[in-house]
């Protein structure tokens, strides 16, 4: 009787391990947060090894064709849902501006690099995408809205703490 559960146990176990490896790959890919970690950590020690992330947004690309509503814009995700500007809460828009100004921010972790853990923004290298607070009126706190900036002048809002989306439209 222990010589015929001997083999399903060894089939057992090499199943449990090749489902290990899988979501070790899966979670490798999805850019899991220890090498992250570390990197921001070690940006906010000031170590000069790396260069940390200044709290402020990359300079925004304007859209082809100029700065006006009659340019071509071209989604950076076409899958994610687009939203325009002016659709946009004022105290978002509010964030827009201190964002094209680089500052300053009401928040000190304005700026901080967003690490895009859930990969719900299209896969970029570490340090891309930057996140800024936009007020929640009657919140006690930085509330759950934010807007996202990348690295190529894209922006994205959030009205649930980074549960959804939108790709912010500056045309309109």
């Amino acid at each position: 009787m222990t010589r015929r559960k001997s083999p399903l146990l060894v089939v057992a176990v090499l199943i449990l391990a090749a489902l290990a490896g899988v979501g070790y790959l899966l979670a490798g890919k999805g850019g899991g947060s220890h090498p992250k970690a570390a990197a921001t950590s070690t940006a906010t020690a000031g170590t000069s090894g790396t260069s940390a992330p200044k709290p402020s947004a990359p300079k925004p690309t304007p859209p082809p064709g100029g700065g006006g509503g009659a340019g071509t814009w071209v989604p950076a995700d076409p899958a994610l849902a687009d939203v325009c500007r002016t659709k946009l809460p004022s105290q978002a828009q509010d964030t827009l501006a201190l964002i094209a100004k680089n500052g300053p921010y009401p928040y000190n972790r304005d700026g901080i690099v967003f690490e895009n853990r859930e990969s719900r923004l299209p896969k970029k290298t570490d340090g891309y995408y930057h996140e800024f607070t936009v007020v929640t009126p009657g919140s006690n706190d930085r509330g759950t809205r934010r807007v996202v900036t990348g690295g190529s002048g894209e922006q994205y809002w959030s009205p649930d703490h980074y549960a959804t989306f939108q790709e912010i439209d500056p045309r309109c």
